[in-house]
């Protein structure tokens, strides 16, 4: 049996991770300090004689006790309304955590993924992106605690393979969406939902012709699985390439949701990225992965979980969404 260690194991994306890796018969060492993460998340495993959570921050120093095989670094704040509010422990995970979960993937000899992410891209001027871009990012702006944070991870996990010879890989995620994805966590996906659930206008930032390509989740896990299984050290995108802009995924809403309202308009936020699409190419030639779930499809089951939250949950969600 494979002992996988992931980290964010309790967030949405490692969540989704530790049900595909319980599944598939591997023993899971989940591991969050719930910061962002919730329980309710993955408490449907504590049963499973092949799981077990860890309660910690990785920021810290990281025992597991016993022979690890793989690691999957999932640890971070990932939205917006989250990295501002604790810029410095989303630069400390990025950068103490990736180099503590490196160390550990050292001593333990284990294959180590790392969750990398579209905005080391920044604003791009290259569109689509692909991996050979290296991006149009403000270090000192308010996204970038969080863009510099997975630019130094995809550094020191090179500098790891290179000078230890870690057996590393790194995963660039594009906008991903499904259940479990916080009401409040100021992604537009979930803000969207929420806002039409509420019986609220949607609040788009800037024209609206900004565009993102939102991929399900339970693709981004086919691929990081396929990733993780590959030889393959350097960065590989993962997303979906179906490009649509925010003003047109917002009447797509109104209309899954049958709400009435309308589109108001807010100023848009600094450094915001005026286009998000992943060239796919490598992902395609060396996992053979590309996208199956369409929007449509993904989006409805979506829906109907944040149809299941109460009126009371849907009342406190923040109002703000960052396209």
């Amino acid at each position: 049996m494979k002992r996988v260690l992931i980290t964010g194991a309790a967030g949405f994306l490692g969540s989704h991770l530790c049900d595909r890796f319980t599944k598939d018969g591997c023993y899971v060492i989940a591991m969050d300090n719930l910061i962002t993460g919730d329980l309710k998340n993955i408490e449907h495993l504590f049963k499973l004689e092949n799981f077990e959570f860890h309660h910690h921050d990785v920021t810290k120093f990281v025992h597991v006790a016993g022979d690890l095989d793989y690691i999957l670094h999932f640890a971070s704040p990932a939205s917006p309304i989250d990295y501002l509010k604790i810029p410095i422990q989303t630069l400390k995970v990025g950068s103490l955590g990736t180099h503590n979960l490196l160390g550990l993937a050292k001593d333990k000899n284990a294959r180590i993924l790392i969750a990398s992410t579209s905005e080391v891209y920044g604003d791009p001027l290259v569109h689509p992106q692909n991996e050979d871009y290296f991006g149009n990012v403000n270090t000192i702006g308010p996204r970038g605690v969080y863009d510099e944070a997975k630019r130094f991870q995809e550094s020191i996990t090179m500098a790891y393979h290179t000078y230890h010879g870690v057996d590393t890989r790194i995963v660039r995620i594009f906008n991903t969406y499904g259940p479990r994805m916080r009401l409040n966590d100021g992604r537009v996906v979930p803000a969207f939902i929420g806002q039409a659930l509420r019986g609220e206008d949607l609040t788009i930032f800037g024209d609206g012709l900004q565009t993102r390509s939102f991929c399900y989740v339970d693709d981004l896990v086919e691929g990081i699985v396929r990733l993780l299984h590959s030889d393959y050290v350097y960065p590989v995108n993962i997303g979906n390439p179906d490009e649509i802009t925010i003003k047109e995924f917002a009447e797509e809403i109104i209309q899954l949701t049958n709400a009435n309202q309308k589109v108001v308009y807010r100023p848009l936020p600094t450094n915001d990225p005026l286009q998000r699409q992943p060239d796919i190419t490598k992902a395609k030639e060396l996992l053979d992965w590309e996208p199956k779930v369409k929007r449509a499809e993904g989006m409805q089951t979506t829906l109907e979980f944040f149809k299941k939250f109460s009126r009371e949950e849907l009342s406190i969600s923040e109002h703000r969404n960052f396209n």
